[in-house]
C-alpha cells in the first residue's frame, strides 16, 4: 500500500471518528453541554435582591426559597405572583425569625397566597441563602431577602446558571422539605 493511500484511510478515520463525537455531542442535552455560568452581585450598590425579583419573574415551573431572613415586600411581592402564575413556590426559613413582626407579616402574606412555610424544629439555625429556579439557576451568598440586605448591608448574592450545581441545590432543599423530624410546616 503507498504511503499516501495510508494517509488517506487513516484521515477518513479520523474524520468518521470526529464526526461521530459531532454526532454525539450534538444529542446531549443542552444543559448537559452549557457552561457554567455565575453572576456576582453586590449590596448595596448592586441591589442584588432586585436580581433576584426578576429571576422570580422568570420562574415557569419552580421557585425553592431557603433563606434566613425573608422581609422584603418586593420579594413577597414577586413570590406571590410566581404561585399565582402555577409555579410551585415553597419556602423554608428560621423559626427564631419568627419573633421578628416583619417576618411574621412576611410569611403569614405567602401562606394566605397559598405558599407552604416551613421552619427548622432543630435548634440550630436554619442560615441557608439559597433559591433555587426551574432546575436552571441558583443563588447564594451572604444576603437574606430583607430591605437591609439589598439596600444597606455589604452583601453578595452569587447567580448559577448550571443544570448540575442547580438539582444538587433543588435536592438539598427537597431532602430538607421532606425531614419531618428536622423541619415542620408554619401555621
Amino acid at each position: 500500500m503507498s504511503r499516501v493511500s495510508l494517509t488517506n484511510r487513516v484521515w477518513k478515520s479520523c474524520a468518521g471518528v470526529l464526526l461521530c463525537v459531532v454526532a454525539l455531542v450534538s444529542l446531549m442535552p443542552n444543559r448537559e453541554a452549557a457552561a457554567l455560568s455565575v453572576e456576582v452581585w453586590y449590596g448595596p450598590e448592586d441591589e442584588p435582591l432586585r436580581r433576584i425579583v426578576q429571576l422570580y419573574e422568570q420562574a415557569t415551573r419552580y421557585i425553592f426559597v431557603a433563606v434566613y431572613g425573608l422581609t422584603s415586600p418586593q420579594a413577597v411581592k414577586a413570590l406571590i405572583a410566581a404561585e399565582r402564575r402555577g409555579v410551585d413556590v415553597r419556602v423554608i426559613t428560621d423559626r427564631e425569625r419568627m419573633n421578628d413582626g416583619k417576618q411574621r407579616a412576611a410569611l403569614a402574606a405567602l401562606r394566605e397566597a397559598g405558599i407552604p412555610i416551613k421552619i427548622n424544629r432543630h435548634d440550630n439555625l436554619m442560615h441557608l441563602k439559597q433559591v433555587v429556579i426551574d432546575d436552571e439557576v441558583n443563588t447564594n451568598g451572604s444576603m437574606n431577602h430583607t430591605t437591609s440586605g439589598n439596600r444597606f448591608n455589604d452583601e453578595r448574592v452569587d447567580v448559577i446558571r448550571d443544570y448540575v450545581v442547580s438539582a444538587k441545590a433543588r435536592e438539598k432543599f427537597l431532602s430538607m422539605w421532606k425531614d419531618p423530624d428536622r423541619f415542620e410546616e408554619w401555621k
